[in-house]
C-alpha cells in the first residue's frame, strides 16, 4: 500500500512541474507568425485589409494616352481642344509644316509621347536656320488704300466670285473660338471672340472664295472667313460660340449657297 502511495505522489508531483513548460511551449506556437508541417515552415493565410481595394492598385489606374489617331471630319484645332493641349504644341510636338492632316494619321498629343521632343527640337532648327522674309516694296498706286486683314473688325472687301448663285452639297462640322493657345481670330481677321453672334464658316478657299457671302443649310447666312488643315474640298467647318453645341452639331451634309 505504501508504494502505491508514493507513485501517486510522485506521478502528482512530475504533473505539476510539466505543465508550465507545455503552457509556454502552446503561447510560442499560437503567437508565431508560421508553423512548421512535414518538415516545411508554413505561414498563415492572413486576409487583406478592408481598405487594400482593387481599384487602389496604382498600376490598374488608367493612363492618358499619348497619341490620337484622327478621324474623318477632324481638324488640329478641335483635337487640340479635346486633348486641353495648346495648337502650337501639337503642331511642334508632330513636326507638322502645315494644318493638314488625314485620316488614319496617329498623332502625338502629348510631350511624353516619342518623338515628341526630338521633333520640337527639329522644328526650332529649321525656324533658326530659315532666311529672313524680305519685305515687299511695291508702292501703293495712287488713290488706293491699303486695309489689314489682321485688323479689319469685318469681312474684307472681295470680288465678286465667279460662283455667285451657285449652290454646293458640303460636309458639315463646327468649331468654337475658345481653346489652350487659339486666338480666336479668323484668316480674315475677324475676332470670334468679341463677336460671339457672328456667323463664320471656315473654307477651301479653291472651293468658296474667303470673304464671300454664303448661305449654309441649318446654319443660315455667314461668311467665308476662315480655313482649317482639315477643310480640303468640299468641307466646310461653322463657328458656333458653345463648346456643347457645337459638339452637338456633329458632321452634316448640308446646301451651301453662295450668295456674292
Amino acid at each position: 500500500m505504501r508504494k502505491i502511495v508514493q507513485a501517486a505522489v510522485f506521478l502528482l508531483a512530475f504533473i505539476s512541474l510539466t505543465a508550465p513548460a507545455v503552457a509556454e511551449s502552446n503561447e510560442s506556437v499560437s503567437t508565431d507568425e508560421s508553423e512548421v508541417a512535414e518538415g516545411r515552415e508554413v505561414y498563415p493565410f492572413i486576409p487583406a485589409v478592408g481598405s487594400e481595394l482593387i481599384a487602389d492598385n496604382p498600376l490598374l489606374e488608367k493612363k492618358p494616352s499619348l497619341t490620337y489617331t484622327v478621324q474623318p471630319g477632324d481638324n488640329l484645332y478641335r483635337i487640340a481642344l479635346a486633348h486641353s493641349v495648346p495648337l502650337q504644341s501639337l503642331i511642334e510636338w508632330n513636326g507638322l509644316q502645315s494644318e493638314l492632316i488625314h485620316p488614319g494619321d496617329v498623332l502625338n498629343v502629348s510631350v511624353e509621347a516619342p518623338g515628341s521632343s526630338t521633333n520640337v527640337k527639329k522644328m526650332k532648327q529649321v525656324v533658326a536656320s530659315a532666311p529672313a522674309k524680305k519685305q515687299e516694296s511695291n508702292p501703293v498706286p495712287a488713290g488706293k488704300q491699303v486695309v489689314s486683314a489682321k485688323t479689319a473688325s469685318s469681312p474684307a472687301a472681295v470680288p465678286a466670285s465667279t460662283e455667285t448663285g451657285r449652290e454646293l452639297t458640303m460636309t458639315a462640322t463646327a468649331y468654337t473660338a475658345y481653346c489652350t493657345g487659339c486666338s480666336g481670330t479668323t484668316k480674315i481677321g475677324i475676332n470670334l471672340r468679341s463677336n460671339p453672334n457672328q456667323k463664320v464658316i471656315a473654307v477651301d478657299p479653291s472651293i468658296i472664295p474667303l470673304g464671300s457671302r454664303v448661305w449654309v443649310e441649318g446654319y443660315g447666312e455667314a461668311v467665308a472667313g476662315d480655313t482649317g488643315g482639315a477643310i480640303k474640298g468640299h468641307k466646310i467647318d461653322v463657328f458656333i460660340p458653345g463648346l456643347d453645341s457645337a459638339v452637338a452639331w456633329g458632321v452634316k451634309t448640308v446646301r451651301v449657297k453662295i450668295l456674292n
